[in-house]
């Protein structure tokens, strides 16, 4: 089912709060550093704001029922929000795909990716529960979910 839409977005004031952390980090940090860096101060930022965060969140993707694969989630914010990032100066054209394919691997319906380029930018990406297609059959085990 998919989240209740605030002020016309879907986890408007969630994605509201984690874009604004985003802007804060990139104008203190500044463009150059690795991703990993900006994981870093995104997460302790968004702590800071009351938020929880899940790093590094594993998930497994189904092929006709049977695990195939892991993929790693850089970031859910509040067990609710994808977050997906990038530390490059352009923005490599399947990111949002990339993206997409993690909220197609969850239950959870919305994502934001965050290019710390060096001009900020980010993107958000809705996939409805409704519209995903369900590989895992009853008898099959689901995947983690968060």
């Amino acid at each position: 089912m998919m989240q209740k839409r605030e002020n016309g977005l879907f986890q408007g004031a969630l994605t509201r709060s984690v874009i604004g952390a985003f802007f804060d980090v990139h104008r203190d940090l500044g463009f150059g550093f690795r991703e990993y860096v900006c994981a870093l101060a995104l997460e302790r930022e968004l702590k800071a704001r009351g938020h929880r965060v899940d790093r590094e969140v594993a998930v497994v993707v189904y092929y006709r029922g049977e695990p195939l694969a892991l993929q790693m989630l850089d970031m859910i914010v509040d067990a609710k929000v994808v977050v997906e990032m990038k530390a490059t100066d352009s923005l490599h054209p399947g990111a949002k795909g990339q993206l997409f394919s993690y909220l197609c691997t969850t239950n959870l319906e919305v994502g934001l990716l965050l290019h710390f380029g060096r001009q900020p930018k980010f993107y958000r990406v809705i996939c409805e529960n409704r519209f995903k297609r369900r590989l895992v059959t009853a008898s099959a085990p689901g995947p983690p979910l968060p």
